[in-house]
């Protein structure tokens, strides 16, 4: 005998994941054309050590979603706490987000940003439909770290850092 489950409120939800720190990225991806895109990520995780498998959760209405679902390179740019105003050019509308925007590009020609924390070059492994959002999964091809800084934290909706009481 199954009990049927009560609908959760949907900003009762929202609240309470906000009580889940999280870091800040910024993923970015080139489109069928060639175009850079890049869009501000909090939904990313390790999946995997070996081999090394990350993932990250983008909404289905995301402009540029085809980049990441169908595309099949994209990098992941981990943002330190000195880069929020780049969190915030790339939560906004995707027109222009690279205009007079300097930034590197590997193996994959994704754009890298410069600054990040880390980076991570990755190829799309698998994508999954999982409501409202697609989980893109990717294997970790290349990887530069700046030991120095610390991270741009998000919480409670709004933008923190470690040493914030």
């Amino acid at each position: 005998m199954g009990s049927n489950p009560v609908p959760v409120d949907s900003r009762k939800f929202r609240n309470a994941l906000g009580r889940f720190a999280t870091g800040v990225t910024v993923v970015t991806g080139l489109t069928e054309a060639g175009v850079p895109v890049g869009v501000t990520v909090n939904a990313f995780a390790s999946v995997s050590l070996k081999p090394p498998l990350i993932l990250i959760c983008l909404a289905s209405t995301t402009g540029c979603l085809s980049a990441f679902s169908t595309g099949t390179r994209f990098a992941v740019n981990i943002l330190g706490e000195d880069q929020e105003p780049l969190s915030k050019a790339f939560a906004g509308p995707q027109e222009h987000r690279f205009r007079n925007r300097a930034f590197d590009t590997w193996d994959s020609g994704c754009p890298i940003l410069p600054g990040c924390l880390a980076n991570l070059e990755c190829t799309r492994t698998d994508v999954h439909t999982a409501g409202d959002h697609i989980i893109v999964i990717g294997r970790v091809d290349r990887i530069e770290t700046d030991d120095d800084g610390r991270p741009l934290l998000f919480y409670r909706s709004a933008y923190g850092r470690l040493d914030d009481a």
